[in-house]
């Protein structure tokens, strides 16, 4: 009999094992090795058996044995240091304490997805996984962050896979109370709540559940609460899940919900809101207009609002293809703002922010990366790639501008180096190099051999084997009840054998089946007699997603194969746990997308912060990083005819760089027994990925580049009644006003020879129509740069040009303007003349997207 309800009862501690409750309610637990080895000492087998997650365990364990350990006072002895070290870890000044200049006292993170631990199982892939490694970053440096999200009640979904290879998701049910969460209360005790008006009346209630992540608050609104109708309690009821209105609900839950969860936190804590707010894709970005909103109440017009929050907004996108962008039906959007949701704001004003106005766009949609961009002064994509393929994406947003003067940045994404470094590893650095840091380590030290090195190598590739044996075990039970798994199971895969691994998202531009491009091919590598390869794979498809799903029917089918099924594997309902020894176990880590449609792709990250080697398509952050050294390029076959052709080439190649190179460099050994070339790649690896790949180097370039400009920028536009986003605002409209007259009228050249050198100097002087524009309210600039057989320029740089001291404008508002431009470098040199606003207050000359050029 199956029960009607499930809910999770939390032992009562005994007195003495305080220590244990508070160490298990602070999510440092999922990254703080020795308080992970206090919860196994509890009990080994229950700490494996519910997922090494410390609350189930504390549920699972016998009264008998918490008394037991209550009595063993080295136990709590233990217990009692490391609630202590957690303590001065929450208390004590980091690397933002000591941060010199003006910072922001807290910012707010808002994400759709957070992927901390597999006991808080709220995310579906990558973008979640670095949400939760942004968080611990932060908390480790001491940076004042606290997430917003959503509490979804079934999570992403399990995935099981089908005897002919297909995937099935089921939609597991979580208990909050079973959770490392607990209910905002207000101060008598009851939940707190927020509320958003909805059309026909209606209303959508919240609670707000808070993990703490280290020194790091998280809050997650649930709206499955009595107070809520029936079809709204499903609104958080899946990630990802439901159809448009559906999405739609949940992202404004999100993004005005959070704010107002952020406003009444607070409160009851009696701490200063968040003076900066980054979201972390468009599926946060009506955070911005709850702020609007709420400015708009305190006496300003929407135009000098937008200034506020557009000054403290950091936007980042992950999104490579524009099909990956969230967008709804304007009549939707028209709906559902034009009631109470957000007062002082008009539909026409919010439908402009969201608006596809340029070249391809589409009228009747509402884009919601288009509104985080136009919502955020300051904007970002996750590698220096993605920065490059986003400026292109978005262009149509700055009419007139070069790609390259589109204001997004990159920030190149990180991975939390202590919950993804393993444990072994850890241990090796701290008994040989003085430091558990693996990121500061020092791995060309003498004092690790390639002996040790090798070991702890072979050491993760083991416990990797096994654990692919228990899982395909474990799946084959689940589906087959009373079945005895196959005995060859048991034989899956070799400790000894090099080891690839693949796994992440299962959208069809990855490519999870490029490697059967060529079956043949691929089976005499796997069973090569004197260089096998063994090939680990995981991922999900989205459940809509059918062509995902066929890929990985076709891979699985590949792998049931008996003459190659103990050499590749397929391991179903990939998550942080399977994760944590993947990376790992795996000698080299596959990644193979459609180039540059691969933003970062943090897993091959998290493979080199084990001393795994990379063998990659040169995208996302493996198009940055890539040294010869540290992993294998395969060629971009970007000239082929047809996707077919590319294919074809791309795989062939991945085969020889398998075959000839990756197998030869591991399976060439001394006569110890270890491949010294391959160590040499390993350590070198090591030394140099480690600190450059860790979420903290990420964090602090958020903090330094992004953060504390946002909150100096806030605090200006916020000053003395909101002095400067006033005036900026009526900058702004006298400027759209007046540019359509703006223009080059003349521009004439002197002082160069026949033929020019270096070191020669060019005078120019650039004839302006302003339009009763001050000369003082924009920037006339020189662009110029070597010039191509088209004329087009590269290596661009720029040169402003001065108002003429002799005149000011003519009598029909013409302005002269000059300078001169000494010439620094040989070659074909060609320039030109653009005029652009000019504002103290701007991030961007693109910022308005302003422009008029010569002609």
């Amino acid at each position: 009999m199956k029960a009607i309800r499930r809910f999770t009862v939390r032992s009562v501690l005994p007195e003495r094992l305080g220590a244990v409750g508070e160490l298990a309610s602070n999510l440092r637990w999922s990254w703080h090795e020795p308080t992970r080895q206090l919860f196994s000492r509890i009990s080994p087998d229950d700490w494996q058996q519910t997922g090494c997650d410390p609350i189930a365990l504390l549920g699972a364990v016998s009264p008998e044995r918490l008394e037991e350990l209550s009595h063993d006072e080295g136990f709590v002895a233990w217990a009692n240091s490391l609630r202590d070290d957690l303590n001065r870890y929450l208390a004590e000044p980091r690397w933002y304490q000591q941060l010199e200049g003006e910072k922001p006292n807290s910012i707010a993170y808002f994400s759709a997805e957070f992927g901390i631990a597999a006991a808080l199982p709220q995310y579906s892939g990558g973008l979640g996984i670095l949400a939760g490694d942004h968080l611990k970053a932060a908390s480790d440096l001491g940076v004042p962050l606290t997430g917003v999200g959503l509490f979804y009640r079934a999570g992403y979904f399990s995935q099981a896979i089908s005897r002919d290879g297909w995937q099935q998701e089921s939609y597991p049910v979580l208990d909050p109370d079973g959770l490392p969460l607990t209910v905002l209360r207000l101060a008598d005790g009851s939940a707190a709540h927020i509320a958003l008006a909805l059309p026909d009346g209606r209303a959508l209630f919240a609670r707000i559940w808070q993990a703490q992540v280290g020194r790091v608050r998280l809050l997650l609104l649930d709206t499955d609460i009595p107070e809520n109708a029936e079809d709204l309690r499903g609104i958080t009821d899946r990630l990802y899940g439901g159809g448009g209105e559906h999405r739609l609900l949940q992202e404004l839950l999100l993004g005005i919900g959070g704010v107002r969860a952020l406003k009444l936190a607070a409160e009851l804590r009696d701490v200063p809101e968040p003076e900066v707010f980054h979201a972390n894709e468009g599926h946060a970005g009506f955070q911005g207009l709850e702020r609007i909103s709420r400015l708009i109440g305190d006496g300003l017009t929407f135009d000098a609002a937008l200034q506020v929050v557009r000054a403290g907004t950091v936007f980042t996108t992950h999104t490579p293809v524009p099909a990956g962008i969230d967008r709804f039906e304007r009549t939707l959007i028209e709906r559902y703002f034009g009631g109470d949701l957000l007062p002082g704001l008009t539909v026409d004003d919010i439908l402009h922010l969201g608006a596809e106005d340029y070249d391809g766009g589409s009228p009747d949609v509402f884009n919601m990366a288009v509104m985080g961009l136009r919502l955020a002064q300051r904007a970002n994509g996750v590698s220096e790639l993605h920065g490059a393929v986003s400026r292109g994406m978005f262009q149509g947003l700055w009419k007139g501008f070069d790609v390259d003067d589109v204001p997004i940045t990159s920030v190149t994404n990180g991975v939390h180096a202590a919950t993804w470094t393993d444990p072994l590893l850890q241990e090796l650095a701290s008994s040989k190099l003085g430091t558990s840091d693996t990121t500061h380590a020092d791995w060309n030290s003498a004092d690790v051999s390639d002996s040790d090195l090798w070991a702890v190598r072979g050491d993760m590739r083991r416990q990797l084997v096994h654990d692919a044996r228990r899982r395909v075990t474990e799946a084959f039970e689940q589906q087959n009840p009373g079945s005895i798994a196959p005995a060859w199971y048991q034989t899956l895969l070799d400790p000894a054998v090099l080891t690839i691994g693949f796994a992440r998202r299962v959208p069809t531009y990855k490519r999870l089946t490029l490697m059967l491009h060529d079956p043949a091919r691929l089976k005499s590598i796997l069973l090569n007699p004197q260089r096998p390869i063994q090939l680990v794979i995981a991922g999900k498809s989205h459940p809509a997603d059918e062509e995902g799903k066929r890929l990985i029917q076709r891979l699985v089918q590949f792998a049931s194969d008996p003459e190659v099924r103990h050499r590749i594997v397929f391991l179903p309902n990939y998550d942080i746990g399977m994760a944590q020894l993947l990376y790992p176990g795996t000698d080299v880590w596959l990644n193979n997308p459609l180039r540059p449609l691969e933003a970062c792709g943090t897993s091959g990250m998290k493979a080199a912060l084990n001393g795994g080697l990379n063998l990659s398509i040169l995208d996302g952050w493996w198009n940055e990083y890539y040294d010869g050294e540290n992993g294998w390029a395969i060629p971009t076959a970007d000239g082929a005819s047809t996707p077919e052709e590319r294919d074809a080439i791309e795989a062939g190649a991945l085969y020889d760089l398998m075959e000839h190179q990756v197998a030869t460099r591991f399976y060439d050994r001394n006569a110890d027994g270890i491949p010294e070339r391959w160590m040499a790649s390993v350590r070198h690896t090591l030394s140099t990925l480690s600190p450059s790949l860790s979420a903290e180097r990420m964090v602090r370039e958020y903090t330094e580049r992004l953060y504390t400009k946002a909150a100096a920028a806030e605090r200006t536009m916020s000053a003395r009644d909101h002095e400067a986003a006033r005036e900026l605002s009526a900058f702004k409209e006298r400027m759209t006003a007046h540019w359509p007259k703006v223009q080059v009228v003349h521009v004439e050249s002197g002082g160069l020879d026949d033929t020019p050198q270096v070191g020669d100097s060019l005078h120019l002087r650039a004839q302006v129509q302003l339009d009763g524009i001050s000369a003082d309210d924009v920037a006339v600039e020189v662009v110029y740069g070597q010039a191509g057989t088209s004329d087009e320029l590269r290596d661009v740089a720029t040169f402003a040009l001065s108002p003429s001291t002799a005149s000011g404008a003519d009598a029909t508002g013409v302005v002269l303007f000059e300078g001169t431009l000494a010439l620094s470098r040989a070659g074909a040199f060609g320039y030109t003349v653009r005029v652009v606003p000019k504002h103290a207050h701007l991030a961007s000359p693109a910022e308005l997207g302003l422009i008029a050029t010569a002609h």
